[in-house]
């Protein structure tokens, strides 16, 4: 009971009985209007054909006479399926035909009944019984009077028989809408209650329950499928958020201990010149905890999408140029040379100071590891447009990321074991993968040369999808 009231409050189930009340009431309304049409052509067809007939007797009548009149009555009376046919003389006595005995006053005006009147067949014609007819009546100038009719039992028959079948087909139709909208009402509750069964794990905690997703595509799985879409964005922020948590625990828990114990030397120390060095340290690690506490919140307020209503048309072209001319004496400084190919005009949609930043992270990374690889001391900006989107590649020649570890260090505060002993935060390449995301591009890293052991070298390419014309 409980089931059925719930599937009674279905938004699918009261469509479905709207439906079904709207569809009811168009057939009852189909019914009276087929029947009254087919009884009114019926009508009229009998009276086309009466009037037909009326016409051949008063022809035949002007040919042969009251001879002729009664031999072609008595003929058509004969006839299986045959009108009504009555001739009576002047004082209304009944002469020929096929009737017993007709209601009194319907012989005393000329032309069309105006209402059915009652009359009695003869029993060898038809079964006892008083019948209706209309009929069309004839007053010769001899003074006799000619009758012809017909029975109102064919017609009302046939409208009952249609009358039934529609009935019988409507009532057949009801009966199969309403197995049908049960179907359908149930279907949609069982639906409904396995997205409801899934939410119930997710509200309990469990983010990695998606809604069920059918074969069907229709509007419940596009519902779901948007759903999916979100709890996966919901996951995935929720996973970087117990990353940072776990990471900043982990991670900035030696900086603070060594900034703690470099304030207890600074006040423990009684030498102007060692306090004054203690101190310039301490501010040394305020600012690196600074800059890490701002590159959390940047890539915070990008993956939140707060910069995108920043948007203006940025050359690429113009921006990686600039930001390699002003890194080039810091990779001079570190013994490294730096080459650029620029494809030139390449315009795209996005935030000039994001992708000037995530460039210098790229940049950043590539001068620190190249500077102390063993590899060839030199740095490459390369920037193209292939396949519907703009490439701009940063390439070293340093030890580069093994292959399974390339994903990994996307993530916040992840750095390898061989680069904890450089500084960094580790939140270079994951602002620069917020970047491309918030630009819907993405961030590739590949081996510069696959071929080299010590040092493959690293290539960070920043993709961005073209612009539509």
């Amino acid at each position: 009971m409980a089931r059925a009231r719930l599937m009674f409050r279905s938004t699918a189930v009261r469509l479905s009985a709207l439906y079904i009340l709207l569809f009811a009431l168009c057939a009852a309304f189909l019914v009276f209007y087929v029947t009254a049409m087919s009884e009114r052509l019926l009508a009229q067809q009998t009276r086309q054909t009466l009037q037909e007939e009326v016409q051949d007797v008063q022809r035949a009548y002007e040919r042969g006479g009251i001879s002729l009149l009664l031999r072609m009555i008595e003929r058509r009376a004969r006839q299986p399926g045959a009108n009504l046919y009555v001739i009576a003389g002047p004082n209304g006595e009944m002469l020929a035909g096929n009737v017993a005995s007709v209601q009194p006053g319907v012989l005393d005006e000329q032309g069309w009944t105006g209402f059915p009147f009652s009359y009695e067949p003869y029993a060898e014609v038809s079964r006892p019984g008083r019948h209706m007819a209309v009929a069309n009546v004839l007053r010769l100038d001899n003074g006799l009077r000619v009758m012809i009719g017909r029975d109102l039992g064919d017609p009302g028959r046939f409208r009952g028989i249609v009358r039934r079948a529609l009935m019988v087909a409507l009532t057949i139709m009801g009966i199969g809408a309403l197995v049908i909208w049960f179907g359908i009402g149930r279907n949609a509750l069982k639906r409904i209650d396995r997205m409801s069964a899934a939410s119930q794990k997710i509200m309990a905690g469990d983010l990695s329950q998606r809604l069920p997703v059918g074969r069907s595509g229709d509007e419940f799985d596009r519902l779901s499928d948007s759903l999916n879409a979100m709890l996966g964005r919901i996951e995935k922020l929720n996973e970087g958020l117990r990353q940072v948590s776990d990471n900043i625990a982990h991670d900035l828990k030696t900086p603070l201990t060594r900034l703690r114990n470099k304030a207890a030397d600074a006040l423990a120390e009684g030498r102007d010149d060692v306090r004054r060095t203690a101190l310039e340290g301490i501010i040394a690690e305020s600012d690196q905890l600074i800059r890490t506490f701002n590159a959390l919140l940047m890539i915070s307020r990008v993956e939140a999408g707060s910069i995108a209503a920043e948007m203006s048309e940025v050359d690429l072209s113009a921006i990686s140029g600039d930001s390699a001319e002003l890194y080039e004496p810091v990779a001079e400084e570190a013994g490294l040379s730096m080459t650029t190919e620029l494809q030139p005009g390449l315009v795209v949609q996005g935030n000039r100071e994001l992708i000037g930043q995530a460039i210098f992270n790229l940049l950043d990374n590539a001068v620190k590891y190249a500077a102390e690889g063993k590899g060839e001391k030199k740095i490459c900006v390369r920037l193209s447009g292939q396949n519907g989107s703009f490439r701009l590649s940063v390439c070293d020649h340093g030890p580069g990321i093994p292959r399974d570890k390339r994903q990994e260090v996307t993530k916040r505060f992840v750095r390898l074991d061989e680069s904890r002993s450089k500084p960094g935060t580790g939140l270079g390449l994951s602002l620069v993968e917020a970047v491309m995301e918030l630009h819907g591009g993405s961030l590739e890293l590949s081996a510069t040369d696959e071929s080299e052991k010590e040092a493959p070298g690293l290539t960070a390419t920043m993709v961005f999808p073209a612009p539509k014309p």
